[in-house]
Protein backbone atom coordinates (compact mmCIF):
# COMPACT_ATOMS: atom_id res chain seq x y z
CA UNK A 1 0.00 0.00 0.00
CA UNK A 2 1.16 3.31 -0.69
CA UNK A 3 2.05 5.56 1.75
CA UNK A 4 -0.67 7.94 1.82
CA UNK A 5 -1.41 10.80 4.59
CA UNK A 6 -4.84 12.15 5.66
CA UNK A 7 -5.89 15.64 6.37
CA UNK A 8 -9.10 15.25 8.20
CA UNK A 9 -8.97 12.28 9.24
CA UNK A 10 -6.71 9.07 11.63
CA UNK A 11 -4.99 7.77 9.48
CA UNK A 12 -6.10 4.21 8.21
CA UNK A 13 -4.74 1.47 5.45
CA UNK A 14 -5.72 2.62 2.00
CA UNK A 15 -6.44 -0.14 -0.34
CA UNK A 16 -4.40 0.44 -3.90
CA UNK A 17 -7.09 -1.98 -5.82
CA UNK A 18 -10.32 -1.65 -6.77
CA UNK A 19 -12.84 -4.40 -6.42
CA UNK A 20 -14.84 -5.39 -9.53
CA UNK A 21 -16.07 -9.09 -8.78
CA UNK A 22 -18.22 -10.10 -5.84
CA UNK A 23 -19.39 -12.89 -3.67
CA UNK A 24 -22.84 -12.44 -1.52
CA UNK A 25 -22.36 -13.07 2.10
CA UNK A 26 -24.95 -14.36 4.77
CA UNK A 27 -25.55 -13.47 8.13
CA UNK A 28 -27.42 -16.19 9.93
CA UNK A 29 -29.31 -14.70 13.04
CA UNK A 30 -27.85 -15.71 16.10
CA UNK A 31 -30.14 -18.84 17.19
CA UNK A 32 -29.36 -20.14 14.04
CA UNK A 33 -25.63 -19.51 14.58
CA UNK A 34 -26.29 -21.60 18.04
CA UNK A 35 -27.61 -24.34 15.82
CA UNK A 36 -24.87 -24.49 13.08
CA UNK A 37 -21.78 -24.46 15.43
CA UNK A 38 -23.41 -27.18 17.90
CA UNK A 39 -24.30 -29.00 14.56
CA UNK A 40 -20.29 -28.56 14.04
CA UNK A 41 -19.36 -30.18 17.33
CA UNK A 42 -18.31 -26.60 18.20
CA UNK A 43 -15.25 -26.77 15.62
CA UNK A 44 -14.88 -23.91 13.46
CA UNK A 45 -13.58 -26.39 10.73
CA UNK A 46 -17.01 -28.28 10.27
CA UNK A 47 -18.69 -24.82 10.03
CA UNK A 48 -20.47 -24.83 6.29
CA UNK A 49 -19.78 -21.97 4.41
CA UNK A 50 -22.89 -20.93 4.23
CA UNK A 51 -23.50 -20.61 7.49
CA UNK A 52 -20.27 -18.03 8.08
CA UNK A 53 -20.33 -14.25 7.65
CA UNK A 54 -16.57 -13.15 7.31
CA UNK A 55 -14.58 -16.13 7.36
CA UNK A 56 -11.36 -15.46 8.62
CA UNK A 57 -10.31 -18.97 9.34
CA UNK A 58 -7.34 -18.49 7.02
CA UNK A 59 -5.33 -17.55 4.00
CA UNK A 60 -4.73 -20.85 2.76
CA UNK A 61 -6.20 -21.05 -0.88
CA UNK A 62 -8.78 -18.08 0.20
CA UNK A 63 -6.55 -14.64 -0.96
CA UNK A 64 -8.49 -12.55 -4.06
CA UNK A 65 -6.92 -13.38 -7.24
CA UNK A 66 -5.90 -10.57 -9.61
CA UNK A 67 -7.68 -9.85 -13.08
CA UNK A 68 -3.96 -10.63 -14.40
CA UNK A 69 -4.41 -13.86 -12.82
CA UNK A 70 -7.29 -14.82 -13.52
CA UNK A 71 -6.79 -14.47 -17.63
CA UNK A 72 -3.33 -16.07 -17.25
CA UNK A 73 -5.57 -19.18 -16.62
CA UNK A 74 -6.98 -18.83 -19.64
CA UNK A 75 -3.66 -19.71 -21.28
CA UNK A 76 -3.00 -22.85 -19.71
CA UNK A 77 -1.30 -25.89 -21.49
CA UNK A 78 -3.12 -28.92 -20.53
CA UNK A 79 -0.12 -31.27 -21.58
CA UNK A 80 0.12 -34.09 -19.18
CA UNK A 81 3.70 -33.87 -19.73
CA UNK A 82 6.03 -31.22 -20.62
CA UNK A 83 3.62 -28.55 -20.53
CA UNK A 84 4.52 -25.17 -21.23
CA UNK A 85 2.61 -24.08 -18.67
CA UNK A 86 5.08 -25.46 -16.07
CA UNK A 87 8.04 -24.19 -17.49
CA UNK A 88 6.58 -20.34 -17.21
CA UNK A 89 6.40 -21.09 -13.56
CA UNK A 90 10.10 -23.09 -13.35
CA UNK A 91 11.37 -19.56 -14.83
CA UNK A 92 9.45 -17.48 -12.87
CA UNK A 93 10.40 -19.67 -9.30
CA UNK A 94 13.90 -19.56 -10.76
CA UNK A 95 14.14 -15.61 -11.07
CA UNK A 96 12.74 -14.62 -7.71
CA UNK A 97 14.64 -17.24 -5.62
CA UNK A 98 17.59 -17.57 -7.48
CA UNK A 99 17.74 -21.42 -7.69
CA UNK A 100 17.64 -24.29 -10.44
CA UNK A 101 15.27 -27.39 -9.93
CA UNK A 102 12.02 -26.88 -9.29
CA UNK A 103 9.58 -29.52 -8.23
CA UNK A 104 5.57 -29.05 -8.08
CA UNK A 105 3.53 -30.51 -5.53
CA UNK A 106 -0.01 -30.32 -4.87
CA UNK A 107 0.29 -28.05 -1.99
CA UNK A 108 2.75 -26.87 1.39
CA UNK A 109 2.26 -30.48 3.28
CA UNK A 110 3.29 -31.98 0.41
CA UNK A 111 6.28 -31.04 0.46
CA UNK A 112 6.79 -31.42 4.12
CA UNK A 113 6.10 -35.62 3.75
CA UNK A 114 8.70 -35.71 0.74
CA UNK A 115 11.37 -33.64 2.74
CA UNK A 116 10.77 -36.07 6.08
CA UNK A 117 11.30 -38.74 3.69
CA UNK A 118 14.33 -37.94 1.69
CA UNK A 119 16.17 -35.97 4.86
CA UNK A 120 15.55 -38.02 8.28
CA UNK A 121 17.40 -40.90 7.40
CA UNK A 122 18.07 -42.62 11.26
CA UNK A 123 15.78 -43.38 13.61
CA UNK A 124 15.42 -40.57 16.75
CA UNK A 125 16.79 -37.73 14.65
CA UNK A 126 15.89 -34.13 15.58
CA UNK A 127 14.89 -31.24 13.46
CA UNK A 128 15.57 -27.60 15.22
CA UNK A 129 13.34 -24.63 13.71
CA UNK A 130 11.89 -21.98 15.14
CA UNK A 131 8.49 -22.66 15.70
CA UNK A 132 6.31 -25.67 14.33
CA UNK A 133 3.56 -25.81 12.50
CA UNK A 134 1.06 -28.83 12.72
CA UNK A 135 1.54 -30.81 9.66
CA UNK A 136 5.23 -29.96 9.54
CA UNK A 137 5.54 -31.74 13.36
CA UNK A 138 3.17 -34.56 11.99
CA UNK A 139 5.41 -35.62 8.96
CA UNK A 140 8.45 -34.87 11.44
CA UNK A 141 6.64 -37.30 14.25
CA UNK A 142 5.93 -39.89 11.62
CA UNK A 143 9.31 -40.85 10.62
CA UNK A 144 10.93 -40.80 13.97
CA UNK A 145 12.19 -37.49 14.14
CA UNK A 146 11.47 -35.19 16.86
CA UNK A 147 10.84 -31.24 16.70
CA UNK A 148 13.15 -28.89 18.89
CA UNK A 149 11.67 -25.54 18.76
CA UNK A 150 14.46 -22.68 19.78
CA UNK A 151 12.57 -19.67 18.48
CA UNK A 152 14.27 -16.38 20.79
CA UNK A 153 12.59 -15.90 24.41
CA UNK A 154 10.30 -12.70 22.99
CA UNK A 155 8.49 -15.21 20.40
CA UNK A 156 7.21 -16.83 23.23
CA UNK A 157 5.42 -12.90 24.84
CA UNK A 158 2.28 -12.40 24.20
CA UNK A 159 2.91 -8.39 24.19
CA UNK A 160 6.22 -7.54 22.78
CA UNK A 161 8.21 -4.36 21.10
CA UNK A 162 10.37 -6.86 19.63
CA UNK A 163 9.48 -6.85 15.67
CA UNK A 164 11.77 -10.15 14.56
CA UNK A 165 9.78 -12.18 16.99
CA UNK A 166 10.17 -15.14 14.93
CA UNK A 167 14.06 -15.23 14.93
CA UNK A 168 15.88 -18.31 16.29
CA UNK A 169 18.04 -18.44 19.16
CA UNK A 170 21.36 -18.38 17.78
CA UNK A 171 23.07 -19.51 20.94
CA UNK A 172 20.46 -22.21 21.01
CA UNK A 173 21.41 -23.29 17.59
CA UNK A 174 25.17 -23.40 18.21
CA UNK A 175 24.73 -25.85 21.21
CA UNK A 176 22.37 -28.24 19.90
CA UNK A 177 24.77 -28.76 16.67
CA UNK A 178 27.95 -28.74 19.23
CA UNK A 179 25.52 -31.51 21.41
CA UNK A 180 24.03 -33.63 18.71
CA UNK A 181 25.14 -32.48 15.62
CA UNK A 182 25.22 -36.41 13.75
CA UNK A 183 21.46 -36.02 15.04
CA UNK A 184 20.11 -32.92 13.36
CA UNK A 185 18.62 -34.04 9.54
CA UNK A 186 17.76 -30.50 9.17
CA UNK A 187 17.22 -26.75 10.37
CA UNK A 188 14.16 -25.56 9.55
CA UNK A 189 13.33 -21.48 9.25
CA UNK A 190 9.24 -20.80 9.06
CA UNK A 191 9.31 -17.14 7.49
CA UNK A 192 6.73 -16.02 9.33
CA UNK A 193 5.41 -17.92 12.50
CA UNK A 194 2.34 -19.79 12.01
CA UNK A 195 1.18 -20.81 15.14
CA UNK A 196 2.03 -17.63 17.65
CA UNK A 197 1.34 -14.46 15.95
CA UNK A 198 2.73 -14.74 12.54
CA UNK A 199 5.66 -12.90 13.67
CA UNK A 200 8.34 -12.73 10.94
CA UNK A 201 12.29 -13.53 10.79
CA UNK A 202 14.75 -10.65 10.34
CA UNK A 203 17.46 -10.96 7.31
CA UNK A 204 19.84 -10.95 10.07
CA UNK A 205 18.97 -13.91 11.97
CA UNK A 206 18.18 -15.54 7.76
CA UNK A 207 21.96 -14.43 7.67
CA UNK A 208 23.23 -15.64 11.13
CA UNK A 209 21.58 -19.19 10.88
CA UNK A 210 22.92 -19.58 7.45
CA UNK A 211 26.47 -19.23 8.29
CA UNK A 212 26.44 -21.50 11.08
CA UNK A 213 24.93 -24.30 9.06
CA UNK A 214 27.23 -24.13 6.33
CA UNK A 215 29.98 -24.36 8.88
CA UNK A 216 28.93 -27.02 10.31
CA UNK A 217 27.53 -28.72 6.88
CA UNK A 218 23.90 -28.85 7.84
CA UNK A 219 20.88 -28.50 5.87
CA UNK A 220 18.43 -25.36 6.04
CA UNK A 221 15.39 -25.39 5.23
CA UNK A 222 12.89 -22.78 4.68
CA UNK A 223 9.23 -22.62 5.12
CA UNK A 224 8.43 -19.64 2.64
CA UNK A 225 4.42 -20.21 2.98
CA UNK A 226 4.05 -16.92 4.69
CA UNK A 227 7.43 -15.54 3.04
CA UNK A 228 5.30 -12.30 1.65
CA UNK A 229 4.04 -10.81 5.03
CA UNK A 230 8.15 -11.47 6.38
CA UNK A 231 9.61 -9.87 3.07
CA UNK A 232 7.16 -7.02 3.42
CA UNK A 233 8.63 -6.71 7.56
CA UNK A 234 11.98 -6.70 6.36
CA UNK A 235 11.62 -3.69 3.91
CA UNK A 236 9.74 -1.79 6.71
CA UNK A 237 12.22 -2.82 9.69
CA UNK A 238 15.35 -3.60 8.99
CA UNK A 239 16.74 -0.23 8.04
CA UNK A 240 19.71 -1.54 5.77
CA UNK A 241 16.66 -3.02 3.23
CA UNK A 242 14.68 0.27 3.38
CA UNK A 243 15.80 0.77 -0.15
CA UNK A 244 16.58 -2.87 -1.71
CA UNK A 245 13.28 -3.96 -3.72
CA UNK A 246 11.37 -6.82 -3.05
CA UNK A 247 12.66 -8.94 -5.88
CA UNK A 248 16.92 -8.35 -4.42
CA UNK A 249 15.52 -9.37 -0.55
CA UNK A 250 13.59 -12.85 -2.17
CA UNK A 251 17.03 -13.75 -4.33
CA UNK A 252 19.07 -12.47 -1.16
CA UNK A 253 16.95 -14.86 1.43
CA UNK A 254 17.13 -17.82 -1.73
CA UNK A 255 20.76 -17.82 -1.68
CA UNK A 256 20.85 -18.78 2.04
CA UNK A 257 19.04 -21.63 2.31
CA UNK A 258 19.32 -24.90 0.90
CA UNK A 259 16.21 -25.83 0.25
CA UNK A 260 12.90 -23.94 -0.02
CA UNK A 261 9.32 -25.03 -0.07
CA UNK A 262 6.43 -23.20 -0.22
CA UNK A 263 2.34 -23.85 -0.13
CA UNK A 264 0.97 -21.78 -3.47
CA UNK A 265 -2.71 -21.76 -1.03
CA UNK A 266 -0.44 -18.62 0.92
CA UNK A 267 2.39 -17.48 -1.25
CA UNK A 268 0.73 -16.82 -4.91
CA UNK A 269 -2.91 -16.69 -4.08
CA UNK A 270 -2.70 -19.70 -5.84
CA UNK A 271 -3.07 -23.17 -4.93
CA UNK A 272 -0.71 -26.04 -5.17
CA UNK A 273 2.66 -25.75 -3.70
CA UNK A 274 6.94 -26.51 -4.63
CA UNK A 275 10.38 -27.28 -3.42
CA UNK A 276 13.23 -24.98 -4.83
CA UNK A 277 16.78 -25.95 -4.64
CA UNK A 278 20.59 -25.83 -6.16
CA UNK A 279 21.89 -29.13 -5.07
CA UNK A 280 21.57 -32.13 -8.71
CA UNK A 281 21.78 -34.66 -5.29
CA UNK A 282 18.94 -34.29 -3.36
CA UNK A 283 16.60 -32.84 -6.40
CA UNK A 284 17.20 -36.79 -7.75
CA UNK A 285 16.04 -38.25 -4.45
CA UNK A 286 13.16 -35.56 -4.27
CA UNK A 287 12.20 -36.04 -7.93
CA UNK A 288 11.50 -39.73 -7.62
CA UNK A 289 8.44 -39.34 -4.92
CA UNK A 290 6.95 -36.63 -7.30
CA UNK A 291 5.12 -38.97 -9.64
CA UNK A 292 4.59 -41.68 -6.53
CA UNK A 293 2.60 -39.08 -4.36
CA UNK A 294 1.64 -36.09 -6.36
CA UNK A 295 1.94 -36.25 -10.51
CA UNK A 296 4.21 -36.08 -13.46
CA UNK A 297 6.90 -33.86 -12.66
CA UNK A 298 5.67 -30.85 -15.01
CA UNK A 299 2.41 -30.93 -12.95
CA UNK A 300 3.14 -32.68 -9.48
CA UNK A 301 -0.73 -32.70 -8.59
CA UNK A 302 -1.76 -28.80 -9.59
CA UNK A 303 -4.20 -27.79 -11.92
CA UNK A 304 -2.17 -26.06 -15.04
CA UNK A 305 -4.54 -22.87 -14.78
CA UNK A 306 -3.65 -23.07 -11.15
CA UNK A 307 -0.36 -22.66 -11.98
CA UNK A 308 -0.40 -20.18 -14.70
CA UNK A 309 -2.05 -18.24 -11.68
CA UNK A 310 0.66 -19.03 -9.49
CA UNK A 311 3.13 -17.70 -12.13
CA UNK A 312 1.82 -14.54 -12.20
CA UNK A 313 1.07 -14.32 -8.44
CA UNK A 314 4.25 -14.93 -7.68
CA UNK A 315 5.30 -11.81 -10.03
CA UNK A 316 2.46 -9.67 -8.02
CA UNK A 317 3.95 -10.99 -4.51
CA UNK A 318 7.03 -8.42 -6.14
CA UNK A 319 4.69 -5.43 -5.66
CA UNK A 320 4.96 -3.50 -2.27
CA UNK A 321 1.39 -2.38 -2.77
CA UNK A 322 0.18 -6.08 -2.82
CA UNK A 323 1.97 -7.62 0.11
CA UNK A 324 1.86 -4.18 2.27
CA UNK A 325 -2.49 -4.64 2.29
CA UNK A 326 -2.96 -7.62 4.69
CA UNK A 327 -0.06 -6.82 7.07
CA UNK A 328 -1.57 -2.80 7.24
CA UNK A 329 -5.11 -4.55 7.51
CA UNK A 330 -4.26 -6.64 10.39
CA UNK A 331 -1.87 -3.45 12.17
CA UNK A 332 -5.22 -1.79 12.15
CA UNK A 333 -7.30 -4.40 13.80
CA UNK A 334 -4.67 -5.13 16.02
CA UNK A 335 -4.34 -0.95 16.71
CA UNK A 336 -8.23 -0.93 17.50
CA UNK A 337 -8.34 -3.62 19.75
CA UNK A 338 -5.35 -2.84 21.82
CA UNK A 339 -7.15 0.61 22.43
CA UNK A 340 -10.06 -0.89 23.75
CA UNK A 341 -7.41 -2.82 26.20
CA UNK A 342 -8.59 -6.33 24.58
CA UNK A 343 -5.46 -8.80 24.73
CA UNK A 344 -3.71 -9.46 21.16
CA UNK A 345 -0.22 -10.45 20.38
CA UNK A 346 2.10 -7.43 19.39
CA UNK A 347 3.57 -6.17 17.67
CA UNK A 348 0.96 -7.06 14.26
CA UNK A 349 2.24 -9.88 12.72
CA UNK A 350 1.35 -11.46 9.06
CA UNK A 351 -1.57 -13.64 8.28
CA UNK A 352 -3.90 -12.61 10.79
CA UNK A 353 -4.83 -10.53 13.87
CA UNK A 354 -4.41 -13.44 17.14
CA UNK A 355 -6.00 -12.76 20.36
CA UNK A 356 -4.72 -13.78 23.54
CA UNK A 357 -7.10 -16.08 24.55
CA UNK A 358 -5.51 -17.33 27.68
CA UNK A 359 -6.15 -13.46 28.88
CA UNK A 360 -9.23 -12.99 26.87
CA UNK A 361 -10.69 -16.13 29.30
CA UNK A 362 -8.44 -15.75 32.07
CA UNK A 363 -11.13 -17.97 33.87
CA UNK A 364 -10.85 -20.72 31.57
CA UNK A 365 -8.24 -23.44 31.80
CA UNK A 366 -6.06 -24.65 29.30
CA UNK A 367 -7.17 -28.19 29.42
CA UNK A 368 -10.97 -26.66 28.45
CA UNK A 369 -9.27 -24.93 25.12
CA UNK A 370 -9.69 -21.60 26.06
CA UNK A 371 -8.78 -20.30 22.13
CA UNK A 372 -11.22 -22.77 21.19
CA UNK A 373 -13.64 -21.97 23.14
CA UNK A 374 -12.98 -17.99 22.35
CA UNK A 375 -13.41 -19.62 18.14
CA UNK A 376 -16.92 -20.68 19.39
CA UNK A 377 -18.27 -16.93 21.15
CA UNK A 378 -17.24 -15.04 18.18
CA UNK A 379 -18.95 -17.38 15.64
CA UNK A 380 -21.77 -17.31 17.53
CA UNK A 381 -22.19 -13.52 18.49
CA UNK A 382 -20.95 -12.45 15.16
CA UNK A 383 -20.47 -15.24 12.03
CA UNK A 384 -16.96 -14.61 11.89
CA UNK A 385 -15.29 -17.79 11.63
CA UNK A 386 -11.70 -18.01 13.42
CA UNK A 387 -9.66 -20.99 14.17
CA UNK A 388 -7.95 -21.54 17.35
CA UNK A 389 -4.32 -21.80 17.59
CA UNK A 390 -3.89 -23.77 21.04
CA UNK A 391 -3.84 -26.55 23.31
CA UNK A 392 -6.58 -27.85 21.21
CA UNK A 393 -4.20 -27.67 18.07
CA UNK A 394 -1.92 -30.21 19.94
CA UNK A 395 -2.01 -33.40 19.73
CA UNK A 396 -1.94 -35.38 22.87
CA UNK A 397 1.78 -37.59 23.94
CA UNK A 398 2.05 -41.31 23.76
CA UNK A 399 1.06 -41.98 27.30
CA UNK A 400 -1.85 -40.02 26.85
CA UNK A 401 -1.36 -36.89 28.61
CA UNK A 402 -2.29 -33.46 27.17
CA UNK A 403 0.38 -30.91 26.36
CA UNK A 404 -0.08 -27.37 26.94
CA UNK A 405 0.60 -25.21 23.97
CA UNK A 406 3.06 -22.47 24.87
CA UNK A 407 0.18 -20.18 24.02
CA UNK A 408 -3.58 -19.28 23.31
CA UNK A 409 -4.32 -17.96 20.25
CA UNK A 410 -7.84 -17.38 18.30
CA UNK A 411 -6.74 -16.34 14.50
CA UNK A 412 -8.46 -13.96 12.69
CA UNK A 413 -6.68 -13.93 9.48
CA UNK A 414 -7.09 -11.55 6.70
CA UNK A 415 -6.95 -13.04 3.73
CA UNK A 416 -5.40 -10.95 0.63
CA UNK A 417 -7.29 -7.95 -0.65
CA UNK A 418 -11.08 -10.46 0.37
CA UNK A 419 -12.30 -7.78 3.52
CA UNK A 420 -13.31 -4.29 3.24
CA UNK A 421 -12.32 -1.77 6.63
CA UNK A 422 -16.15 -1.92 7.25
CA UNK A 423 -16.11 -5.82 7.56
CA UNK A 424 -12.87 -5.46 10.04
CA UNK A 425 -14.35 -2.74 12.31
CA UNK A 426 -17.12 -4.88 12.57
CA UNK A 427 -15.38 -7.28 13.82
CA UNK A 428 -13.54 -5.05 16.03
CA UNK A 429 -16.99 -4.05 17.49
CA UNK A 430 -18.26 -7.66 18.11
CA UNK A 431 -15.21 -8.52 19.79
CA UNK A 432 -15.10 -5.69 21.75
CA UNK A 433 -19.12 -6.64 23.02
CA UNK A 434 -17.66 -10.03 23.70
CA UNK A 435 -14.69 -8.77 25.96
CA UNK A 436 -16.70 -7.00 27.82
CA UNK A 437 -18.96 -10.10 28.35
CA UNK A 438 -16.38 -12.42 28.34
CA UNK A 439 -17.63 -14.35 31.86
CA UNK A 440 -20.06 -15.79 30.40
CA UNK A 441 -18.00 -17.92 27.75
CA UNK A 442 -17.35 -21.01 29.22
CA UNK A 443 -14.86 -24.25 28.52
CA UNK A 444 -14.93 -27.15 25.82
CA UNK A 445 -14.77 -31.20 26.12
CA UNK A 446 -13.88 -33.20 23.68
CA UNK A 447 -16.54 -35.88 22.52
CA UNK A 448 -14.90 -37.19 19.35
CA UNK A 449 -10.73 -36.80 19.55
CA UNK A 450 -9.23 -38.08 16.62
CA UNK A 451 -5.18 -38.93 17.34
CA UNK A 452 -3.76 -37.14 14.24
CA UNK A 453 -4.22 -33.62 13.85
CA UNK A 454 -7.57 -33.44 16.28
CA UNK A 455 -8.05 -29.69 15.23
CA UNK A 456 -9.31 -30.43 12.13
CA UNK A 457 -12.12 -32.93 12.45
CA UNK A 458 -12.51 -33.85 16.04
CA UNK A 459 -15.55 -32.87 18.37
CA UNK A 460 -16.47 -30.88 21.47
CA UNK A 461 -19.28 -29.99 23.24
CA UNK A 462 -19.90 -27.25 26.21
CA UNK A 463 -18.72 -27.86 29.30
CA UNK A 464 -22.12 -25.70 30.72
CA UNK A 465 -24.95 -23.81 29.12
CA UNK A 466 -22.62 -20.93 28.69
CA UNK A 467 -23.43 -20.67 25.01
CA UNK A 468 -27.44 -20.50 25.91
CA UNK A 469 -26.52 -17.95 28.06
CA UNK A 470 -24.65 -15.78 25.62
CA UNK A 471 -26.89 -15.94 23.10
CA UNK A 472 -29.31 -14.47 25.36
CA UNK A 473 -27.58 -11.46 26.53
CA UNK A 474 -26.64 -11.02 22.70
CA UNK A 475 -30.09 -10.49 22.21
CA UNK A 476 -30.75 -8.41 25.11
CA UNK A 477 -27.90 -5.79 24.01
CA UNK A 478 -29.04 -6.27 20.09
CA UNK A 479 -32.75 -6.49 19.86
CA UNK A 480 -34.00 -6.50 16.50
CA UNK A 481 -30.06 -7.10 14.87
CA UNK A 482 -28.97 -9.97 13.20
Amino acid sequence: MAEVKFFGSVDMPLEMHKVRIIQKLNLLPVDERLKAITEAGNNTFLLKNKDVFLDMLTDSGTNAMSDKQLAAMMTADDSYAGSETFFRLEAKIQEIFDTKYFLPTHQGRACENILAQVLITKPDMIVPMNYHFTTTKAHISRFGAEVVEIMIDEGFKETSDNLFKGDLNIDKLKQLIKDRKEDIAFVRVEAGTNLVGGQPVSMKNFKEVSEICRKAGILLVLDASLLADNLYFIKQREKAYKDVSILEITREIGNLFDITYFSARKLGCARGGGICLNRQDLMDKMRELIPLYEGFLTYGGMSVREMEALTVGLDETLDIDMISQAPQFIRHMVDELSALNIPVVTPAGGLGCHLNAKEFLSHVPQNKYPAGALAVAIYIISGIRGMERGTLSEQRNPDGSEPLANMELLRLALPRRVFTLSQVNYAIDRINWLYQNRKLVGGLNFTEEPKILRFFYGKLEADSDWQIKLVEKFKKDFAGSL
